[in-house]
């Protein structure tokens, strides 16, 4: 596997995401971030976009998933952001998922719950 990256780091977005009624009803901000390992030596010689990740399409795949319908779970969420991010690009050999829920209805303090997933191509 590579060790080249692109991180595209605390996209923030608004979703309806958990198990209890009242997020699936009030939502909450949900923090994202993702690691793509990729092949980057090409990209860098040519300067061309053609080469590379497209950021853009990157993060739409993130937001389509963040701001789409409820799930329960933090782990389908992060579950569905790579299975999408991999069917993005066959650059992408791997890709991480982390995301954050600073809002999580525990009786407790807690700055959030941080999911992490890793998936490979």
């Amino acid at each position: 596997m590579t060790t080249d990256t692109i991180m595209l780091e605390n996209m923030i977005f608004y979703g309806y995401h958990g198990n209890k009624s009242e997020e699936r009803s009030l939502g909450q901000r949900f923090s994202v971030t993702v690691i793509l390992h990729c092949r980057l030596e090409k990209a860098g010689r040519s300067d061309s976009l053609d080469d590379t990740v497209d950021y853009g399409l990157a993060y739409t795949a993130v937001k389509k998933v963040m701001e789409g319908p409820s799930l329960n779970l933090l782990e389908t969420c992060a579950e569905q952001i790579s299975t999408s991010l991999l069917a993005t690009s066959d650059l992408i050999e791997q890709v991480q998922v982390v995301i954050r829920k600073p809002s999580v209805p525990i009786a407790g303090p807690l700055d959030s719950a941080v999911v992490s997933i890793t998936r490979t191509q």
